[in-house]
């Protein structure tokens, strides 16, 4: 597998820790865990949804955290009172944390657990600061004077 060295990138710039932070990521993502699967879904215009298979685990043995621009996925089974002698274990129920970086103005909306599956909601709310917006053009001698301009020309 080929390396980067992005170090040349941290002192040229200024203001883009985050851009090499996720190109960083990229880059290792090779390594990461695949456990447990999960689905991201576009449900919508601005809506998402991460689905994560969770078989195993109750609703109380799971949490969901955001973190700046992360959200972070964790859950760890609660020690089982009595020994079971199992003959296959199929059903992995060991404790991860899987962790989605999250673009700017995306939000979690809600969770639900159901039928071994966790559902988070995600929706990218832009502030009406940020959203394009129309100006209109007025025309002839409907349009007002500029400032600094004057509309009186002295003979």
């Amino acid at each position: 597998m080929r390396t980067y060295d992005f170090t040349p990138l941290y002192r040229a710039t200024v203001g883009f820790d985050r851009m090499a932070n996720l190109l960083d990521r990229a880059m290792a993502a090779d390594t990461a865990t695949t456990y447990p699967p999960y689905n991201i879904e576009k449900t919508g215009e601005n809506e998402y949804r991460i689905s994560i298979a969770v078989a195993g685990f109750t609703a109380d043995e799971l949490g969901i955290e955001t973190r700046e621009t992360a959200l972070i996925v964790t859950a760890r089974k609660a020690e089982e009172d009595g020994e079971k002698t199992y003959l296959h274990r199929g059903i992995a129920t060991r404790a991860f944390e899987k962790s989605f970086q999250l673009a700017d103005h995306v939000h979690v909306t809600g969770a639900r657990h159901a039928d071994g599956m966790l559902h988070i909601e995600l929706e990218r709310q832009v502030p009406e600061a940020l959203k394009p917006r129309r100006i209109e053009i007025a025309k002839g001698e409907d349009a007002p004077a500029l400032e600094g301009t004057s509309e009186t020309v002295e003979a």
